[in-house]
């Protein structure tokens, strides 16, 4: 049986991208033609301060863009694993940049898994592209958004601005997708 939906947060510094890393699942979810509704939240110090993103990708209309308890949460540092993991539903993933904890987080029911981001980033060449290789490792265990269309519509998704990144995002995409033995 396929799920009809699947809610997601990411959460962490501001700075790090967590905003864009909700964007890219939410419009990679879209274009593969799944309703989706992709929420922001940041503090008024942006860079440094808190940030996390609500995203959920479903098959049907979405009735609610509240999400108490995610089956999935994409962490970029200690103190988003510290606020969300545990509200993360029995059969979750959390999905963690265990380059920013020392601690191995263990939840019942919930899978946990370290990923070196900022190492990983930076084998790619560019510490700016932590986002996208945890986007890459997520999509080891999302049951909505396939890695395929993360690949076919990265391109189109990065902000004109931005485009000098988009072979580094493409690679660290890639990066943390191979990374994730699941």
């Amino acid at each position: 049986m396929y799920p009809i939906s699947e809610e997601i947060i990411t959460a962490g510094f501001g700075g790090q991208g967590i905003l864009f890393l909700g964007k890219v699942l939410a419009e990679a979810g879209m274009r593969a033609g799944k309703h989706v509704s992709w929420i922001p939240c940041y503090g008024p110090e942006m860079r440094g301060g808190t940030a996390n993103c609500t995203v959920i990708i479903a098959q049907e209309p979405i009735g609610s863009p509240i999400v108490n308890a995610p089956d999935a949460v994409i962490a970029l540092n200690k103190p988003s694993i510290e606020r969300f993991a545990k509200t993360i539903r029995q059969g979750g993933v959390l999905v963690y940049n265990s380059s920013m904890t020392d601690q191995k987080p263990a939840f019942e029911g919930v899978t946990c898994v370290p990923v070196p981001a900022n190492r990983l980033a930076d084998e790619v060449g560019s510490g700016r592209v932590i986002n996208l290789v945890m986007v890459g490792a997520f999509a080891k265990f999302s049951k909505m958004v396939k890695f395929e269309d993360l690949v076919k519509w990265l391109p189109v998704i990065i902000p004109a601005k931005k485009r000098e990144l988009a072979e580094a995002n493409l690679n660290a995409l890639k990066k943390g997708y191979e990374f994730v033995q699941a």
